[in-house]
């Protein structure tokens, strides 16, 4: 993992943190504590899309827990597929969140990755998701969110994306995601 994080980025009003952002390579996972979770960035134009959490009542990034014998990478598919009916039609990965969640204080990270999609398919609701927006992070919140999926959304954006079209890192994973959400 890079020696280089960005640190002290986001704290929510649970008192979890997102202590810090490892931008680095996929095959070199953090080995300090788990990594149960992978998130998507997944961009259309200017836009990140973001979820309606039906049971948080917030606002974040598609994605969700890493099951047996899945890849993050894998997961973050999967659960964009399911939260969303969304397909990237690019993914990269960005890098490893870190996260100080609890009362216990306990450290996990979360895989972030990037993607871009050029048509974005319609939403149906489900069980886990109430509504989706295309949210534009120079803009406000579009209401309650997950300050910490936020923050990583305008990071990744900030560190990843240049240009209008661009969908996946500018330079590479080496050159630039939430825990279990208690």
């Amino acid at each position: 993992m890079p020696k280089s994080p960005i640190e002290g980025l986001a704290t929510d009003g649970r008192g979890n943190v997102l202590a810090a952002f490892f931008p680095g390579t996929e095959d070199a996972p953090p080995e300090d504590a788990p990594m149960p979770l992978s998130l998507v960035a997944l961009r259309h134009d200017h836009r990140i899309l973001l979820v309606f959490d039906r049971q948080r009542r917030s606002w974040e990034l598609p994605g969700g827990m890493i099951e047996p014998a899945e890849s993050p990478r894998q997961a973050a598919l999967r659960e964009l597929r399911e939260e969303t009916g969304q397909r990237a039609d690019e993914l990269a990965f960005a890098g490893y969140a870190k996260f100080v969640l609890g009362t216990e204080r306990r450290t996990e990270y979360g895989a972030l990755f990037v993607g871009r999609t050029t048509r974005p398919r319609p939403f149906q609701g489900n069980d886990e998701v109430q509504q989706v927006t295309w949210w534009d992070p120079g803009s406000a919140s579009p209401g309650p969110t997950d300050s910490l999926d936020i923050c990583l959304a305008r990071l990744v954006v900030s560190h990843c994306w240049t240009g209008k079209a661009a969908g996946a890192p500018a330079h590479g994973p080496s050159d630039s995601t939430n825990p279990a959400r208690p």
